[in-house]
């Protein structure tokens, strides 16, 4: 019955033959160049025009060099190698990149000899669709990159901890030699207190500079994910996972530096795992077998009272203990009065940038005024205050009458009063300016405050400015020209 098909031959290898011949010609006709090579990757045959894209005016030239010599960027050889096609790639060149396809040559024991390559270019306008995906996808994943790179690098320098305050130096100190270590830093302080800024700092400051810098605000993230958020997970490990699985902060961070801002508010497990992983260096993702190993220095940082917390049973000793090798306290802001008015101008002019052109002043009255407030949240509501003057002002001068509704109306008094009471030692001139405040307007009750404060300042410590100015935490420049302002006698 098979015999009834004219012309079929009896030799059905040599069917094989002539398609494979066949093939080839048609490859050979319709691409851009054609090239075979021998099991060691050597050039034994090209055609005309793909040696000549290459330098090549003679393909006999070609014969016989490495595949890498006659093509840069070649992967012929992966294909004699491991014996397995490529074939759909994009091979760049010093002009337009080429669409290739690479096949290996085998003899018929299987062994691989050879490989041939060709590579499509005059039929490019169909293509035109795939190399603008490639293009487009190649752009945004080296803008996603960068962009990626940029979030998890040290956004703060040393620099920006404003402040001249000895104990504001002190901290920098201590923190600029947190940087030269690699054990754990535990930064403890009130919040707005520049926590984060510090963790920034150390990292940007470390040998780790160059790697990622990892943050887990605890506090923010609902106990039901953190071992997720921190270790990762298989595809399929919980109801909802990711069908890739999901990588974790440890993984992200490997290298770097992993920031847990709010450790205190860990709940008890995962404090177990994570001290576990802080003494192996390793970890397995939630739902996998697969062991993970994590060179990450960690910095923690939070605003509760750990030691109690400890006491109390809700954060593990053993953890406390592994954390608290470098102890940092961020001071509150009314420990550091000296440095408001710095950081407030500092702070003035990062908001200016929103405002073209602007440029924003303290009236002196304004800077009593801050630096009369006890200023509970810290810097950040220092932060918040001078940002909504400024959007509130008409001018670009600030005075008192623009701050004082932010910072209430009650709050400033009790401050004056205690800080006079710490000062000179004495109830009676505080009860006085309180009273008198009563039958002034705002900016000359703060006016007379500061003068009275200053003058029982220099009296308590006998007429001595450098003193005096370090009792109050004020520079002794700045107390110098308050001192000929008022016309105090020192």
């Amino acid at each position: 019955m098979m015999n009834d098909w004219a012309g079929l031959p009896e030799n059905y290898s040599d069917v094989l033959r002539r398609a494979m011949e066949s093939l080839f010609r048609t490859f050979e006709n319709f691409s851009e160049g054609t090239f075979i090579v021998d099991a060691d990757a050597r050039v034994v045959w090209i055609n005309k025009r793909y040696a000549a894209r290459f330098g090549f005016s003679d393909p006999q030239q070609a014969i016989g060099r490495d595949c890498e010599a006659v093509i840069p960027n070649s992967l012929m050889r992966d294909v004699v190698a491991t014996g397995k096609p490529i074939l759909l790639d994009i091979l760049e060149t010093d002009r337009e990149p080429l669409v290739v396809t690479r096949l290996p040559l085998k003899d018929d024991a299987g062994v691989t000899v050879g490989a041939v390559g060709f590579a499509l270019f005059d039929e490019l306008k169909a293509l035109t669709p795939l190399f603008s995906h490639y293009s487009r996808v190649q752009q945004e994943l080296i803008a996603t990159r960068q962009s990626l790179a940029q979030a998890r690098r040290a956004k703060y320098t040393f620099a920006s901890f404003v402040g001249t305050n000895a104990v504001s130096l002190e901290v920098k100190r201590q923190a600029r030699r947190a940087a030269q270590v690699e054990s754990p830093v535990l930064l403890l302080g009130e919040t707005g207190t520049g926590k984060e800024l510090l963790a920034h700092a150390i990292h940007g400051a470390s040998a780790r500079a160059n790697k990622p810098l990892v943050t887990v605000n605890v506090a923010a993230i609902p106990d039901t994910l953190l071992e997720v958020e921190f270790f990762g997970a298989a595809a399929g490990a919980y109801t909802g996972a990711d069908r890739k699985g999901r990588v974790g902060k440890f993984e992200l961070a490997d290298g770097g530096t992993l920031f847990l801002d709010e450790i205190g508010d860990m709940p008890l497990p995962l404090q177990g795992k994570l001290l576990r992983v802080l003494q192996d260096k390793e970890f397995e993702p939630l739902g996998s077998n697969r062991i993970v190993r994590a060179d990450v220095r960690i910095i923690a940082a939070t605003s509760a009272d750990l030691p109690a917390l400890v006491l109390a049973g809700r954060f593990r000793a053993d953890l406390f203990y592994r954390l608290n090798v470098l102890t940092i306290h961020a001071p509150p802001l009314r420990e550091r009065a000296s440095d408001i008015e710095a950081l407030a101008y500092a702070i003035l002019e990062d908001l200016s940038l929103n405002v073209p052109g602007a440029h924003f002043e303290l009236q002196d009255d304004a800077l009593r005024l801050l630096c009369a407030y006890a200023w509970p949240g810290n810097v950040r509501e220092l932060r918040n205050t001078l940002e909504r003057a400024v959007m509130m002002s008409d001018s670009e001068r600030i005075d008192a009458r623009v701050l004082a509704p932010f910072l209430g109306p009650t709050r400033v008094p009790v401050a004056a009063r205690e800080a006079v009471i710490d000062v000179a030692g004495s109830t009676g001139s505080a009860s006085t300016i309180v009273a008198d405040a009563g039958h002034e307007t705002w900016t000359d009750a703060m006016a007379a405050f500061e003068r009275r404060f200053l003058s029982d300042a220099l009296r308590a410590s006998g007429g001595r400015v450098t003193e005096t100015a370090t009792r109050i935490g004020m520079g002794r420049a700045t107390l110098y020209k308050k001192i000929a302002a008022y016309g105090i006698e020192a």
